[in-house]
């Protein structure tokens, strides 16, 4: 391996001069004043003791450890020119400088070294960091032949083994070695780094029950105690077959819960999309969680499910405690606020929180435009995505769905047809189903119906139910009746069971005055089964959120919000609002079913919200489906009745509610 020349300071380096007198001393004081820096390769060798071996490998393995491995590997090159017996202690930290510099050709000398010098196979230390060198390197293949040259290798050479596998995503050949270890002798070969590397494979395998097996070994041999083996199993629990979370909860209840714990298990709820749990139990850590403060990872966790939840009022406080902190420049809680604003109707304070970002990266760009998009602010949208572009980051795939999802809401036809072609010959990124799905719907809303249905049929990948309802949501607008066969017929072979696919046809039939083929619709419901999945509406009031189903009399005011509908029912049919039966798909007379459509979730969420919140404030409501065209006839004037502005969030974007309009143009 070459070695860097390193020269030895002077012993008896000469005062420096004044100008006056070149040859006069000057004054201590002004010597210290005066005389250069040393550098830090002087620093480095008065610090080095070269005749002791030991002082070397101190040496190179601080400079590994503050983070300049090329440092650390011309520090190694130099201990063997000064001190060949620096060469035992010095080469498993340089075998680390290789691996986190992943220098492969480095590393292969290294090993070259190893084995001249015969301490490859047999010190356990040299053995165990080649391993590691060549994991982190990307070559598995190379570890695996080095590791079957050991004769015996000892539990923290297995393990290094295993661990690196685990890094290369090889988890069953990491399962198989960790079994093997077990078996070859004992159970009590298993220490708490073993445990933490079979935990970690079992959470990327699908199979059940290893991490249950796993556990009980923990058990057995004692390691149930150790509270980083058991915030590695909770993950493990979690994120392993079966996805048990419940398991995983078992375990946290009974475990001796430290920060991680916390964190780690409100994290793994949000990532699962179990909001309302994840919101729980950080407001249970707040309480008896003895001081415990969330920290980055799980502060983003908590704000996505604040983001999933529309739960603004909580969201404003984590960001509180985010400002505490110091986290606002954070990244990855920065890229969460933005996200949870965004998706709480409050697009203005994510942008507010985006400028904050210290050094954002492509997630937090994205999310500033789909942010933008969601709410059909589609040219502001296209203006941070110029932004983006112009500070040197390069759009992914993911980028590019938001880009065109935002020319979609917004009903941008020309720009949504320039990027989709010039991601393809600009950037070099193929058309997914997702950015199909975007084009689909944009071309929908402009009426280019045969131009969508061209698009499809061009696709390389096969449609999914997400396209072919775009299609069809835009043959309803446009009473393309023969496109919105197609469509269906496609729907209900991707996915029969979708109530909201027939009704959509059904009222297309109706619209063209086609009564046997709605008749038709019906009889295909019943026979088939097909029941519309329980829809609410949630309204956060004062930190609560307050849910609504259909006919809902389960909350405590539901008499006075019964009345108070009634009455503003009443208001907005005297302005002109008339029940859209169509929304209905049962088979009542149509009394019943504009009875129905009275106690619409979004109905009695909006009367709720108007009767106790303050007046001249913005009402946000979520809706776990899309709004249905009746409840949406009605906001709209009964935010021209009472001077409220209302912001609807449905499953595919926000509805805008105010003076009687809507920001989606009643296209959706």
């Amino acid at each position: 391996m070459a070695a860097a020349s390193i020269m030895p300071p002077p012993r008896n380096p000469p005062p420096p001069a004044t100008a006056r007198n070149p040859t006069a001393t000057v004054s201590d004081p002004q010597r210290h004043r005066d005389a250069p820096t040393p550098s830090l390769r002087v620093l480095f060798l008065r610090a080095v003791d070269p005749s002791r071996p030991s002082s070397w490998s101190a040496a190179v393995a601080d400079l590994l450890s503050s983070g300049d491995p090329v440092a650390a590997l011309a520090a190694f090159a130099a201990a063997l020119r000064a001190n060949p017996a620096a060469l035992r202690p010095a080469l498993p930290p340089a075998l680390r400088a290789a691996a986190a510099a992943t220098s492969l050709s480095a590393g292969r000398q290294l090993h070259l070294l190893a084995l001249r010098s015969g301490l490859f196979p047999s010190d356990a230390y040299s053995a165990s960091a080649l391993l590691h060198m060549y994991h982190h390197c990307s070559r598995p293949l190379d570890a695996r032949r080095a590791f079957d040259e050991i004769p015996a290798p000892n539990p923290v050479i297995v393990t290094a083994m295993a661990s690196g596998c685990v890094r290369n995503n090889l988890v069953y050949t990491a399962l198989s070695i960790f079994r093997s270890m077990v078996a070859s002798d004992s159970a009590g070969v298993v220490d708490e780094a073993a445990a933490l590397v079979a935990l970690s494979a079992s959470a990327r395998v699908p199979d059940r029950g290893i991490t249950g097996g796993i556990h009980a070994l923990v058990s057995k041999i004692g390691l149930d105690g150790h509270t980083g083996v058991v915030n590695t199993m909770l993950d493990a629990y979690a994120k392993g077959g079966g996805h048990d979370l419940g398991a995983a909860r078992k375990l946290f209840d009974m475990m001796e819960r430290d920060v991680v714990s916390w964190n780690t298990m409100i994290a793994l709820y949000a990532q699962n999309g179990l909001s309302t749990e994840a919101l729980g139990l950080y407001r249970k850590m707040l309480i008896v969680g003895g001081g415990v403060r969330c920290n980055a990872v799980a502060l983003s966790a908590v704000l996505l499910a604040c983001a999933h939840e529309g739960a603004i009022q909580t969201g404003k406080r984590i960001h509180n405690q985010v400002v505490r902190m110091g986290l606002e420049d954070d990244v990855y809680v920065g890229t969460s606020l933005v996200d949870m604003y965004s998706k709480c109707g409050k697009v203005e304070m994510a942008w507010k929180a985006f400028q904050k970002i210290k050094g954002k990266n492509i997630l937090s760009w994205t999310a500033m435009i789909a942010g933008y998009g969601m709410h059909g602010y589609g040219q502001e949208a296209l203006h941070v995505f110029t932004d983006m572009r112009k500070s040197g980051l390069k759009p992914n795939y993911i980028t590019f769905i938001s880009v065109l999802a935002a020319c979609s809401h917004a009903g941008l036809l020309n720009e949504g047809r320039y990027w989709y072609n010039t991601m393809k010959t600009e950037f070099g990124i193929e058309p997914g189903v997702e950015h199909y799905g975007c084009m689909v719907d944009l071309l929908g809303r402009a009426g280019c119906l045969d131009e969508a249905y061209d698009l499809i049929k061009e696709m390389k990948a096969k449609p999914d139910a997400a396209l072919w309802g775009a299609l069809l949501s835009a043959c309803r607008i446009y009473k393309n009746v023969e496109l919105a066969k197609i469509s269906a017929e496609k729907l209900f072979e991707l996915d029969a069971t979708n109530s909201g696919y027939y009704v959509l046809l059904s009222n297309i039939y109706a619209e063209a005055g086609m009564w046997k083929d709605v008749e038709r619709m019906r009889v295909l419901v019943k026979t088939r089964g097909i029941e519309k999945p329980p829809g609410y509406s949630s309204v956060e009031l004062k930190g609560k959120t307050h849910l609504f189903y259909v006919g809902d009399k389960s909350h405590p005011q539901y008499k006075e919000i019964y009345a108070y509908l009634e009455k503003l029912l009443e208001r907005i049919q005297e302005a002109g609002y008339a029940p859209n039966t169509g929304s209905v798909l049962h088979d009542l007379d149509v009394e019943e079913r504009e009875s129905m459509l009275r106690i619409h979730s979004e109905k009695l969420a909006v009367a709720f919200a108007l009767m106790n919140s303050v007046q001249g404030s913005v009402i946000h409501v979520i809706k776990n489906l899309r709004v249905c065209t009746d409840c949406h006839a009605a906001i709209k004037i009964i935010t021209k009745l009472t001077g409220r502005e209302i912001i609807v969030r449905d499953i595919k974007r926000f509805h805008h509610f105010k003076d009687g309009l809507c920001s989606c143009g009643d296209y959706w």
